[in-house]
């Protein structure tokens, strides 16, 4: 585990379920139609039960770059924020701003509902097939300057699905942050 201050809030990597997290809010790498899939969206659905579905699928869909919110169904979390990341292409058909968009927004509906955790997935790097390195690079660097902006947030997580992911993410951070 890594764990560094961001003004007051925690920003912290760990390797483990996102599905089992103790937080205000876990994030769900969604698709744009809310409707399940695979990877962390299929484990946060059999994990939070049928609810989470029936919520998510009032909205109608989620554009590619923004976030929806619903509550957590059985899971231990509250809430379960349903971001939807870009497929990857090349690097150069917008998917960067779309990726940090997706992290963006979920900061953003996390302070509008007075949530002080909020644990993200690898958004992206899965079927969507984002490169690790990369993604890492802009969801902490995104992830970081949201929390000196919201210091109401007092902890943003990172649940890394194996150790290919977590050294990606802990290789990125020691870049961002080098230390004192």
């Amino acid at each position: 585990m890594m764990r560094v201050r961001i003004n007051g809030s925690w920003l912290e990597l760990v390797e483990g379920d996102i599905t089992q997290q103790e937080v205000d809010a876990v994030v769900n790498a969604a698709n744009p139609s809310l409707r399940g899939g695979g990877g962390v969206d299929g484990a946060i659905h059999r994990a939070g039960g049928p609810q989470i579905m029936a919520e998510a699928q009032r909205y109608g869909g989620c554009p590619t770059g923004e976030a929806r919110i619903t509550s957590g169904g059985k899971l231990k979390a509250r809430y379960v924020i349903h971001a939807v990341g870009p497929i990857y292409r090349d690097g150069r058909s917008g998917e960067a701003e779309l990726l940090a968009s997706a992290y963006r927004y979920s900061m953003q509906l996390a302070s509008e509902h007075r949530i002080e955790s909020i644990a993200f997935p690898a958004i992206s790097t899965g079927a969507y097939g984002y490169p690790l390195p990369e993604a890492a690079t802009i969801a902490l660097r995104t992830v970081i300057a949201e929390l000196r902006q919201r210091p109401e947030i007092k902890l943003a997580r990172f649940v890394l699905f194996g150790r290919n992911a977590y050294d990606a993410f802990a290789a990125a951070l020691q870049a961002l942050l080098p230390p004192a």
